[in-house]
């Protein structure tokens, strides 16, 4: 029997997960030939859920044993079959579940018979006799394929099928629940450090203006605009820009990009001087401004255009230090409304749920 490093299969996954979840965010799609995605197709339309969960198994074993013959996922066929069930306890069926893709509840090969060998022969019992073909098409190819290189690459296609299929889903946010001070500090860093495609840092800085207004019953508008939207052309003086009437108060951009005199200069032309913005803010991720960007910031400031730089923690973290439980409380709540728009990514929500689930592990 052939055995498999379940440590190692779980580091496997997790070691490709995050690019395909910020590749799914960009509208990338992992490069993969036309018959294995026609196949992949087919079994993700399949209501048997098994087939899908049984070929991420297969192609996990198949790239770190190539002793294996995947075809035979139970140790009594033979010296070279493999534990496929505890694979999947151990290793498969937790990763997706933790994920928050939707798949089975028990092992995947309860839905067919023991000792069953991945063959033609077992086609006549199936249901499913259309997507049996189109597994049993990708098995065939995983056991004739042994270049790692090609294994990976349809091991990331397969991954981003699984992701989204969880985009087509609806997943609900786990509640944030009053948290300490310590636990913000955690929860904050977290989110930030998570790739989103810059959504998370918004996010973040938007539920914190939104507190600010109810806290202190401010008449604000308050705006903000998707992620990469040119700001230009949509006329905005920044990703979020806060009025009050008519009176444009305050514009800021929300950046984990360094900001160096030349970045600051070209924000200053488009944005800030055609705007007539005197108040402009960047919040930034963790990298500093450039000496360059202060120094040419004092000079703006002497035109009558003040720009200053905070870091989103910090700025975040002494607010909800300021404004106390109450203050904490709304922007508990702004926080999870906005995460719980429906044009907020499935992934984004799912990465929201596995921050709390693990904040409060500890």
């Amino acid at each position: 029997m052939s055995t498999i490093d379940y440590g190692a299969a779980r580091k496997l996954l997790e070691d490709i997960i995050g690019s395909i979840e910020e590749g799914v965010l960009q509208g990338i799609i992992p490069d993969v030939d036309d018959e294995s995605a026609e196949a992949c197709d087919l079994i993700f339309e399949s209501r048997t859920q098994a087939y899908r969960e049984v070929v991420l198994g297969c192609t996990v074993a198949r790239i770190l044993d190539k002793d294996i013959d995947i075809r035979k996922p139970y140790v009594d066929l033979g010296p070279d079959a493999f534990t496929g069930r505890t694979l999947d306890e151990r290793v498969i069926n937790p990763f997706l579940q933790e994920r928050r893709v939707p798949c089975s509840r028990g092992p995947y090969l309860s839905v067919f018979r023991r000792s069953i060998q991945f063959t033609a022969e077992i086609r006549t019992g199936l249901r499913d006799k259309k997507g049996y073909d189109a597994f049993l098409s990708l098995i065939t190819r995983l056991r004739l394929t042994s270049d790692d290189g090609e294994l990976k690459q349809f091991l990331r296609y397969l991954l981003f099928r699984f992701v989204a299929l969880r985009e087509a889903a609806d997943i609900p946010l786990t509640r944030l629940q009053r948290i300490s001070l310590p636990q913000y500090d955690v929860l904050i860093s977290s989110l930030l450090d998570t790739p989103s495609g810059g959504l998370l840092p918004v996010v973040l800085v938007v539920a914190m203006f939104n507190t600010i207004k109810a806290y202190f019953e401010l008449h604000w508008t308050i705006a903000w605009q998707g992620i990469n939207v040119a700001d230009r052309p949509s006329g905005a003086g920044g990703d979020i820009t806060i009025k009050d009437g008519d009176e444009t108060i305050l514009a800021v951009e929300v950046t984990e990009r360094l900001v160096d005199s030349s970045r600051l200069t070209a924000t200053f032309n488009t944005k800030i001087a055609p705007s007539g913005i005197g108040d402009y803010l960047f919040l930034l991720g963790t990298a500093a401004p450039r000496t360059d960007a202060l120094q040419q910031a004092q000079r703006y400031f002497a035109q009558g255009h003040e720009v200053n730089f905070v870091h989103i923690k910090e700025w975040i973290f002494m607010l909800l230090v300021t404004t106390g439980r109450r203050g904490r409380s709304i922007f508990n709540a702004e926080l999870l409304a906005l995460l719980d728009q429906p044009d907020v990514p499935q992934t984004i929500k799912a990465r929201w749920n596995e921050r709390i689930d693990s904040l409060l592990e500890n």
